[in-house]
């Protein structure tokens, strides 16, 4: 059995490689807050939704920009998708699991709004739907990706890629990302 020092050395030196893998993604993260900063900018809504450890970054990323991020400014509307847990068992139970998400793209989303979904393995079926629906309704969108980008890969507006086979990573590099934005994007929003 490893040791805690092995497995944290380890867990420290992937992050650091997955981390720094990143740095190619400079021009899709540019185009991502352009499509955050124009979307609030204009008076749209984020929706935000992912499974798991990624609704669960779904959720910090809307708290930061309804919250504050950094700076303390005037809230901004990002709505979290799996913080209902009424609306999701319901529209499971009615519509199935993959139908949660899209669901409530369809009652919420209006044109000029942004979907941002999270996604480790790019295999989320109920994440391909709101995105599918998020394009019906005219909504711009983001997907934040791992692996090799699954099914998902190419239906959003911009894919946030991390290559990788280790979730935990994927997701540590996924914060980074989100944290990013969040940056870039409340420093444009408090000079207009």
């Amino acid at each position: 059995m490893p040791d805690s020092s092995s497995i944290l050395d380890q867990a420290i030196n992937r992050s650091i490689e997955t981390l720094r893998s990143l740095k190619t993604l400079e021009a899709e993260i540019t185009r991502a807050a352009e499509l955050i900063a124009d979307c609030l900018t204009n008076g749209n809504k984020l929706l935000v939704c992912g499974n798991g450890g990624s609704a669960a970054d779904a959720a910090h990323f809307a708290t930061e920009l309804v919250v504050r991020f950094v700076k303390d400014r005037r809230a901004y509307p990002a709505i979290c998708l799996t913080g209902d847990g009424g609306l999701l068992t319901a529209a499971g139970n009615d519509y199935g699991f993959d139908e949660i998400f899209a669901r409530q793209v369809a009652a919420f989303g209006v044109p000029g709004d942004l979907l941002i979904c999270l996604t480790t393995s790019g295999k989320s079926k109920n994440v391909n739907r709101a995105l599918e629906e998020a394009k019906l309704r005219k909504l711009k969108t983001i997907a934040f990706l791992g692996r090799d980008g699954g099914s998902t890969i190419g239906i959003a507006d911009v894919d946030l890629l991390v290559a990788g086979d280790s979730t935990a990573r994927i997701q540590e590099a996924h914060q980074l990302l989100l944290h990013v934005l969040c940056e870039t994007v409340e420093s444009r929003l408090t000079q207009t």
